[in-house]
């Protein structure tokens, strides 16, 4: 029986029910087969979002900062659906369905965005000579955005539970499958890397020179060949029981907490409820003292608890455990506040970087590059900012300060403070800019200004290095600061930042237009026509906020109680490599 038992893998069953056969389920090549949805999930994703702006004002004839509204509110829906396809999997659905699910929903929404960029009908047609270019009507706005938000919602489901999904395949009880396991996030980033790559450079060249019809329909295709390799090794996947959604159990705290409001709590702290086992409760603290009224026990409070396995009702009392678990919770909330403007300013790298880098000179020998391919230079920057902070900073760091790299917040802190020079340096490149387009007398976004593309490298690389210290020092400060039973939760924090950040660069766009309407001659900072905008004083604008971002953050950062850990702790390259640990929400 021992014999037998050896063989299985205990927290898992195959596609059957039956406890899985370590010999026959999980492992390398199963994981191997969902790689293939994510990295047409990026190769999809990235390289609509880093080049529709330009097919969005070029095409479609919409004003620069719509144009760049409607990417972002694409991207933030995208992240922000990550938590629906993260509840539906912990749920109900498990992650097997939900990739499965999301998957084919993406593949429909990258055809519908191949069939709306071919048909002429779903298009307005092009300015002719001088005169007013005609806009997108609604109807085929209307037939974008459903393209769009299909893609989005495949894309939350899927980032919620591809990275879960592959890390369920292996046993972390078996030393071989755990080195396995290791092997399988060096290999997801790389993937994330690769599909992100080739969006920018590969894709992006095929919208410009061939066709985005073209290039979408390549991308549909390629997601509905992985699906069916994944839905291959359906009897070769092990499946694991979800164990309930964490935003559920803080919303019971917080109910139970508001029903007892005005209740007194006791002068001591050990009559509050806890049934939670020895090894694994948390020790109240004086935080937050409002929620441990969750754990007074009231009258009637236990009249369900008649039976040795039975509890009371979560919605009316929870045990101190829960309760510290979401003031933990509650302490990330500052930070997390301080770093959604990064994602603010990353942003400004897919929309209006990309609209100046479209009006420039961007020819190297005989070759153009596409503007939306600038971005390759953000992606440079992060993995060149990841080198060598792994192989000299790491080293230095240790042998100045004994300790092995930067800590969470330290890092966060690198990222802030980058993302704002990188915004500053924005500023200044559009100064320029805007000087040549005025002494040209450019009129149109379509002319080609006599100046380089390349002044604008400095604001993509100070922002992807900014990237690489601030997504890092997020992923490691809300994994290992949060409670191990709300992981799952504390990654979607993560998540809601990069969400909120692409929510306020629309709301922030709107806003600037508005106001800044009656400047500029009645262009506006943000005029329909970059060239005879003042892009340089939004960049500025921006700069300025990541100031007093930065030093609002420092403030949350000094009075944050750090959580005791091991010492051993999360390296950047291991948060990198194992970022799909903390993807599985995303």
């Amino acid at each position: 029986m021992e014999g037998k038992m050896s063989w299985t893998v205990a927290d898992a069953v195959d596609y059957k029910g039956f406890p899985a056969d370590r010999s026959k389920t999980g492992g390398w090549m199963p994981a191997a087969l969902i790689l293939g949805i994510e990295i047409c999930e990026r190769l999809s994703t990235m390289g609509i979002a880093v080049n529709l702006v330009t097919y969005l004002g070029g095409t479609l004839h919409l004003p620069s900062s719509t144009s760049a509204n409607v990417v972002t509110d694409f991207m933030g829906t995208s992240f922000l659906l990550c938590l629906l396809g993260g509840f539906l999997a912990d749920t109900f659905l498990g992650r097997y369905k939900t990739i499965a699910i999301f998957s084919i929903i993406q593949t429909l929404g990258t055809g519908t965005l191949a069939l709306a960029t071919k048909l002429p009908q779903l298009r307005p047609p092009p300015c002719h000579g001088s005169h007013t270019c005609k806009q997108a009507n609604g109807f085929q706005m209307g037939i974008l955005y459903i393209a769009l938000y299909l893609i989005a919602l495949g894309t939350g489901g899927l980032k919620s539970s591809v990275s879960g999904f592959g890390t369920d395949q292996f046993d972390e009880k078996d030393e071989k499958e755990k080195a396995q396991m290791a092997y399988f996030f060096n290999r997801f980033f790389f993937f994330i890397s690769t599909g992100t790559l080739m969006a920018v450079t590969v894709l992006v060249y095929i919208q410009d020179e061939v066709g985005r019809s073209w290039a979408y329909g390549i991308c549909s295709v390629s997601m509905f060949v992985a699906v069916l390799i994944f839905l291959s090794g359906t009897k070769r996947y092990r499946y694991k029981k979800s164990l309930g959604s964490p935003i559920v159990q803080i919303f019971q705290v917080i109910v139970a907490a508001i029903n007892k409001r005005k209740m007194e709590l006791p002068y001591n702290v050990e009559l509050l409820y806890e049934d939670t086992p020895e090894t694994s409760r948390i020790h109240h603290t004086d935080r937050f003292r409002f929620l441990d009224k969750a754990a007074i026990v009231g009258e009637g409070d236990l009249e369900r608890n008649v039976g040795p396995a039975a509890a009371p009702n979560p919605w009316k009392l929870c045990p101190v455990t829960r309760v510290e678990e979401v003031k933990m919770m509650v302490a990330l909330l500052p930070i997390w506040a301080t770093t959604i403007l990064f994602w603010t300013t990353y942003a400004q790298m897919m929309t209006f970087s990309v609209e100046q880098a479209s009006t420039m000179e961007r020819s190297v020998g005989g070759f153009q590059i596409p503007a939306g391919s600038l971005t390759v230079f953000f992606v440079a920057a992060i993995l060149i900012t990841l080198a060598v902070y792994d192989r000299l900073i790491m080293p230095l760091w240790k042998k100045w300060k004994g300790k092995p790299g930067f800590s969470s917040l330290q890092r966060i802190a690198l990222g802030l403070a980058l993302s704002t020079m990188g915004m500053a340096s924005a500023a200044i490149a559009e100064v320029k800019r805007l000087e040549v387009a005025r002494a040209t007398g450019a009129s149109a976004t379509t002319e080609t200004l006599p100046v380089t593309v390349f002044i604008l490298i400095p604001q993509f690389f100070l922002v992807g290095a900014g990237e690489a210290f601030i997504y890092t020092g997020q992923l490691d400060f809300f994994i290992t600061q949060s409670p191990k039973g709300m992981k799952t939760m504390s990654t979607g924090l993560f998540l809601t930042t990069l969400s909120l950040g692409f929510f306020v660069s629309s709301l922030l766009v709107s806003v600037v237009k508005s106001v800044t309407g009656g400047s500029n001659g009645g262009q506006g900072w943000l005029a329909d026509n970059i060239n005879h905008g003042r892009l340089d004083c939004f960049y500025g604008l921006l700069a300025v906020l990541g100031v007093i971002n930065f030093a609002l953050y420092i403030v949350s950062a000094v009075w944050f109680r750090p959580r005791k850990s091991k010492p051993a702790a999360l390296q950047m390259d291991t948060i990198v490599n194992g970022s799909s640990t903390a993807e599985n929400k995303c």
